[in-house]
């Protein structure tokens, strides 16, 4: 925060564009988003005021209110974790991997989050107006920063308020794209890709996502050592070390060589499963910790391991498993 705030200071005080300052600012916007994510799970401070000072300061930095993370991630997308109803499913237009899916994620997730959030309001609106006004406050001192930014010197503010903000929102939408495009969001390991290399130290750890999924209410510096525990039941295609060269290969590099192209997890369960739905949701110890929207009850658990078990076995009887071609 304090990089970030500094970088922010130094490139508007500059009487001249250094691009160096510049991509470090676009660097660390892409840790921005990590921060906001982090501190949504587990607040920074044991002290309420200093939470919201840092609230409104994720706002400014990583570019939206950050109280929006608690009914898309935390009661939606944990809960869900790319299935049917998360409204940040990888697979909502296309089961393909591309350049294209890729790019277009964005918009489409954009878009579809704006139920969730409405509907976050309007519950607070009718319960605890002093909460949703303090939601509502963030919106307001988001506005006033970009249009004070802009009235100040509308170059300046373009290049290190406004194409950071971007950035760092567009840029988590790309990375739960690619953390989840192509797993298999019914298996307990493989529903989320890691990264493990040395930009993981940028995402706060945020690259190692099946062990963020497995405990969401862990800190963010305990998930190393959470990974390492699991990582040897997670596909080994799904544990990558440099987030960069999977975008080239998988992006760039795959359309001329077959090789490289990612395969889903998720449309080869289906077809041993002879294309039918599958009946379990969640694991009776998968996600414990996540959160449910206002007024809803909580996702049943009722399906244990032992039930969990008989219902592949009977798949199985049912949809004998194919030679592939």
């Amino acid at each position: 925060m304090i990089v970030t705030t500094a970088l922010l200071i130094v490139n508007w005080n500059l009487p001249e564009f250094n691009v160096w300052l510049f991509l470090g600012s676009i660097l660390m916007a892409t840790s921005c988003f990590a921060m906001a994510h982090n501190h949504n799970h587990i607040p920074m401070w044991r002290v309420d005021f200093l939470n919201k000072v840092t609230d409104y300061w994720l706002t400014l930095f990583y570019g939206f209110p950050v109280y929006a993370w608690i009914p898309t991630h935390n009661m939606n997308h944990h809960v869900l974790n790319n299935r049917e109803g998360d409204y940040t499913i990888t697979w909502r237009l296309s089961e393909k991997n591309n350049f294209f899916t890729m790019i277009t994620f964005p918009f489409v997730s954009a878009v579809y989050q704006q139920t969730p959030t409405s509907n976050f309001l309007k519950h607070y609106w009718r319960t605890n107006k002093t909460k949703f006004a303090y939601y509502i406050s963030q919106y307001v001192v988001w506005v006033l920063w970009i249009a004070g930014a802009f009235y100040l010197n509308p170059k300046k503010a373009l290049l290190y308020v406004a194409i950071p903000m971007i950035v760092s929102t567009q840029f988590v939408l790309i990375i739960n794209y690619i953390q989840h495009v192509h797993t298999d969001e019914e298996s307990q390991f493989n529903h989320s890709r890691n990264f493990t290399g040395f930009y993981n130290k940028f995402l706060l750890n945020n690259g190692l996502h099946t062990a963020h999924h497995e405990q969401m209410g862990l800190h963010w510096s305990q998930l190393p050592a959470a990974h390492d525990k699991i990582k040897h039941l997670i596909d080994p295609s799904l544990n990558s070390r440099s987030l960069g060269w999977y975008v080239i290969k998988t992006y760039f590099l795959a359309p001329f060589i077959p090789a490289l192209r990612s395969k889903s997890m998720r449309l080869e369960r289906l077809a041993l499963a002879g294309g039918g739905s599958v009946v379990e949701h969640f694991a009776d110890d998968h996600m414990a910790s996540a959160s449910v929207t206002p007024g809803k009850k909580k996702p049943s658990r009722a399906i244990t391991k032992k039930g969990r078990a008989k219902t592949k076995t009977a798949a199985q009887k049912k949809s004998p498993t194919k030679k592939k071609k």
